[in-house]
Parts: structure tokens; C-alpha cells; sequence
């Protein structure tokens, strides 16, 4: 009975997980329009995460001093990831730039097999062959090139890329405890949003913002997608089945196209729309092995 109420809460935080970070371009852009455009905001949002999450790491402080120095490396390499998904908002389509993330799985089977020699499961060379059909026909829907268009989606694209890389390092080495690894993990995003910040937008004036609204939107959206939603992300899916995972962080996609369609008017092309779905396919065949 314990075990089945574990399951239905860590189920029920992924499923959250995914609606919230569905929603997570909201913030992002009104930032962006209070002035805190390119990585500021993305910068300001990882900043007031790693001031929240301090406090509660810093009793834990001995375990990032004992742990294994990649380990560390891959966590922060993940926030970096994470920090480029945050602003490709800022530049491209909402379902886009998130449909291009979760091409991720893609990535992590290909670096996996290539780098690491792991074997590769035949059904995991299907969601790689699907997933690289789905991209192909997602950028290619208008008659263009089939490549990224503008930089929000090459960032998005990297950064799942970034990701994969990272999760693969996380899973090799890593053993630090959720809250240290969030902590870290968002370091890694203040890191990189501010080394990119200079170059993509100037230092911004917030003479005429307003200024509180700013702080507390920054606070809130730290608080609420980089700290309290990755801790309970780590939490939940140490307690359930990989594929499940995925397919309830699918929510992201789909509350992310709705919300961007109802509140801008942003729609897809019938052919992004199929390029999408087949992303979508890789993602949950790539982790059907998992179940056996």
C-alpha cells in the first residue's frame, strides 16, 4: 500500500512538473518584456534560484566537498543546457523551441552507443531514426532547409544536445542528493546566462520598469520551476519507471503548444505539427527498452 501511494505521488509531481515547465515561457517573456531581455532574465531566474537554494544546501555543504569533480561538472553542464532552452524562448516559437528540446532522448542514444560503447537496443535505433525523421520534417515544413530557424531554436537545439551530454555524466558519476545537485544545477544556468548576457542584449535600463515586479517575478519563477519542481522532479523519478517519466513530462509539450496558441495566437504547420508528433513517438520508444 506504502508503495502504491509512493508511486501515485511521484507520478502525480512528474505530471506537474511537465504542466509547470509547459508554462514556464510565460515568465520568461514578461521579463523579456520588462526589459530584462536576451539571458538577462534567464540570468535573474537562475540567480534568485541558487539564493533559495543556498540556505538549504549549505547544511549539506560536505557532500558537494566529497563529490566526484565530473559529477559536478555534468550536473552544471545541465543548467547551462537548461539556461539555453530559457532564452531560445525569447527568440523563437514556444512548441518549437520545446519540441526541439525533447529531441534530447535522440542524443543521450547516440552519445551513449558512440561515446560510451554502450550497446544500443534495436527498438532505441527506431526512436533514433524517428526522431531525426521528425526533425527533419519540422524544419523543413514552410519548403525551407531542413535547419533551425533564428536563434532560438539553435539554442534550443544545443542545449538538448548540452543535456544529453549532461545526463549522461550524471548517470556515470553522479550521487549527490537532490538538493545539492539543484543547487549546482543552477549555478551551472547563472554561469551561463551571464556570460552570454553582454553578447546578446545591452546591460538593461530599468529606470522606468518596475522594479519590484521584476525581483519578485524573478524570485517566484526561480522558486517555483528552478528550485522547488527540480527537487521534486529528483524525488519522483528515482521511484518510478523510466518510460512513465517521459511520458508524463510529455505534458510539457502539449499544455505549451495549447497555452502558446490561446494566449498569442502561435499555430503550427500541419507538417511541423506531424514532425512533432514523430519526436514525440522517439521519445517513448527510446525509453520502452528501459521497461525491460
Amino acid at each position: 500500500m506504502e508503495t502504491d501511494r509512493a508511486t501515485a505521488v511521484a507520478s502525480a509531481t512528474v505530471l506537474v512538473t511537465g504542466v509547470f515547465w509547459g508554462l514556464y515561457w510565460l515568465p520568461v517573456r514578461a521579463l523579456g518584456a520588462w526589459g530584462l531581455g536576451g539571458a538577462w532574465g534567464t540570468a535573474a531566474i537562475a540567480l534568485s534560484a541558487v539564493a533559495l537554494l543556498l540556505p538549504l544546501a549549505w547544511p549539506r555543504r560536505a557532500v558537494l566537498w566529497q563529490a566526484n569533480g565530473l559529477a559536478l561538472g555534468a550536473i552544471a553542464l545541465g543548467g547551462a543546457a537548461f539556461a539555453l532552452y530559457s532564452i531560445g524562448f525569447l527568440y523563437g516559437r514556444v512548441a518549437i523551441i520545446i519540441l526541439l528540446w525533447f529531441l534530447s532522448p535522440v542524443w543521450s542514444t547516440l552519445i551513449g552507443r558512440f561515446v560510451m560503447g554502450w550497446p544500443t537496443p534495436p527498438l532505441r535505433i527506431v526512436a533514433i531514426v524517428l526522431g531525426l525523421i521528425g526533425l527533419l520534417v519540422m524544419l523543413g515544413a514552410e519548403g525551407e532547409m531542413p535547419l533551425p530557424q533564428g536563434l532560438g531554436e539553435w539554442m534550443s537545439l544545443v542545449g538538448g544536445i548540452l543535456w544529453s551530454f549532461s545526463t549522461v555524466g550524471i548517470r556515470v558519476k553522479s550521487t549527490v542528493e537532490p538538493i545539492s545537485a539543484t543547487l549546482v544545477f543552477a549555478m551551472g544556468a547563472a554561469a551561463a546566462s551571464l556570460l552570454l548576457a553582454p553578447m546578446l542584449e545591452p546591460v538593461p535600463q530599468l529606470g522606468g520598469q518596475p522594479l519590484g515586479a521584476i525581483i519578485g517575478l524573478s524570485v517566484l519563477t526561480g522558486g517555483l520551476w528552478w528550485a522547488v519542481s527540480l527537487i521534486g522532479l529528483m524525488w519522483a523519478t528515482v521511484r518510478l519507471d523510466p518510460a512513465r517519466v517521459s511520458i508524463l513530462l510529455m505534458a510539457e509539450v502539449m499544455i505549451g503548444a495549447v497555452s502558446a496558441a490561446v494566449l498569442i495566437g502561435e499555430h503550427l504547420h500541419p507538417l511541423e505539427l506531424l514532425g512533432g508528433a514523430l519526436v514525440l513517438v522517439a521519445g517513448l520508444v527510446e525509453v520502452w527498452p528501459a521497461r525491460r
